[in-house]
């Protein structure tokens, strides 16, 4: 890559100044603080507010990454919905310790969280997987997600195929596919302000009580 390049990636700078962010003013719940950022993101219309990336963890140790979205909050945790025969379904059972982010760029924020992942009952992911629309259902069953396939050919007959499969009642729930609730033990709120003074407020669990610390930018 070119110098002149690197320079300008270097140049790229953004002095944050929408909002702040005050230990007397949050949520002494930080699940009850991300429903209020959230909210804000809804109500701001901005692109996928319940984006979040998640990182699993492979049984080598090596980390990975990938968008998700955010289809429940409940008191205890956020919910996202899968093929459990996934790469990071396959990781998720060998190692249950993974970590989600929401960004947020239109609000200068962001929430870095970690936890376990938990897997839903059947119930709870039949019921979501009923809500979907009828051509989501048929993905469901005829994506082996994550596996090698020879081309976007075989995938379109393969949903044809099972759009035929299905032609007549309803569409069952994949015994491969449901949801998870990853389960926080910390959770960072990150609010951008000037001259790279952000403000970084972490929650942590400890003894089924939520210790609140500022942290250094």
């Amino acid at each position: 890559m070119p110098n002149r390049d690197n320079h300008q990636i270097a140049a790229l700078r953004k002095n944050y100044q929408l909002a702040d962010l005050d230990e007397s003013s949050i949520k002494s719940d930080p699940m009850e603080q991300f429903s209020l950022w959230f909210n804000v993101a809804l109500e701001s219309e901005i692109t996928e507010p319940n984006a979040m990336i998640l990182s699993t963890v492979s049984p080598e140790g090596s980390p990975s990454l990938r968008t998700v979205l955010l289809k429940g909050l409940e008191a205890d945790g956020f919910i996202f919905f899968t093929n459990y025969e996934s790469e990071k379904g396959r990781h998720i059972s060998n190692n249950k310790n993974v970590a989600i982010l929401f960004l947020w760029l239109d609000l200068e924020r962001q929430v870095r969280i970690t936890g376990k992942a938990v897997k839903l009952d059947t119930l709870a992911s039949e019921t979501y997987f009923k809500s979907r629309p009828v051509d989501s259902q048929i993905g469901a069953w005829a994506s082996s997600q994550s596996e090698v396939v020879p081309g976007r050919e075989y995938l379109e007959e393969k949903f044809e195929s099972m759009k035929q499969r299905f032609t007549d009642g309803e569409i069952p729930l994949p015994p491969f596919w449901g949801g998870y609730k990853v389960v926080p033990s910390k959770m960072e709120f990150w609010q951008g302000r000037p001259n790279r003074l952000h403000d970084r407020i972490l929650y942590t669990r400890a003894d089924n009580e939520w210790k609140i610390e500022r942290l250094s930018p």
